[in-house]
């Protein structure tokens, strides 16, 4: 790729799955990577000539400094920010600890934030840039069992449409991306604890198979992170950008299932994850 058109990109969550293949393939393209995560040592595979991998908390605002700085002094400037790092927990709401609805609310929206006004005055001098921030298509269709990702994942975007008419009048560009089932860890993560829900004294435990249903559901025939990464950056790395990009294993059908007549759509969402076993 000519210098004139490489670009310097920032990504976010890069230790696995959609992080780790938008590295990757934004490196095949010729664009200068910056690859973070909170463990640096976890992307010890993607040190490569030009691809350079950082420690960055999104959660610690000490580590977001650290990290934009060291890419401004390497770099001179960051072109692109992709905010993919989330973490997500599941669980029936009334049941979840609040810890973990903090920590998905943390990581997904304030994080988010943080890492964006982190980048924020560098693009803004310059009057250029490109946020491209990763939600969900579950921000758009309740599902039971994940209530925390699915309003972190809301919030995202309607954080990114705010955004957008805050920062284009600066000259830059923000572009939402709502994913359907991509292949990745995230089930194994959030599947943490919910071993918890089995028990008689869970008043969801009739209902378990549900609940570990809802966990797996993304990676049920899930589209490859590299075929996801390559088809992301071929849509939003042009000008102008897409407002909202939809890629991944039912992208395409679950907005329209949003879209249902909400008692319908209730109906149909209990019946999937099992809901109805509650009823008396």
């Amino acid at each position: 790729m000519n210098t004139d058109t490489a670009r310097v990109v920032l990504v976010t969550g890069c230790s696995t799955g959609i992080g780790r293949a938008l590295a990757n393939e934004l490196h095949s393209r010729g664009h200068r990577v910056f690859a973070t995560a909170r463990n640096r040592a976890s992307l010890a595979e993607l040190a490569a000539p030009g691809l350079t991998t950082l420690a960055l908390d999104v959660n610690d605002p000490a580590s977001v400094r650290a990290a934009v700085a060291q890419v401004i002094e390497s770099a001179g400037r960051i072109d692109v920010l992709i905010n993919n790092a989330g973490v997500n927990t599941i669980g029936p709401l009334m049941e979840l600890p609040l810890e973990a609805l903090r920590a998905v609310m943390e990581t997904n929206v304030v994080g988010l934030t943080a890492v964006t006004q982190g980048v924020f005055p560098h693009m803004a001098e310059r009057r250029r840039g490109l946020v491209i921030n990763i939600g969900s298509v579950v921000g758009l269709l309740p599902t039971p069992f994940a209530a925390a990702y699915c309003a972190s994942k809301c919030a995202v975007h309607m954080l990114s449409e705010v955004l957008r008419m805050e920062i284009t009048p600066l000259g830059i560009d923000v572009v939402v991306v709502q994913p359907g089932g991509v292949k990745s860890s995230i089930s194994i993560n959030s599947s943490r604890d919910i071993e918890r829900y089995r028990q008689p004294s869970s008043r969801y435990h009739a209902a378990y198979e549900g609940i570990v249903k809802r966990a797996n559901a993304s990676q049920d025939n899930p589209m490859l992170a590299e075929d996801f990464a390559r088809e992301l950056i071929d849509q939003a790395f042009v000008d102008p950008p897409p407002r909202v990009i939809r890629l991944g294993t039912g992208s395409d059908v679950l907005p329209k299932l949003a879209e249902l007549p909400a008692d319908e759509r209730d109906k149909l969402m209990q019946a999937i994850y099992e809901l109805d076993k509650l009823r008396g």
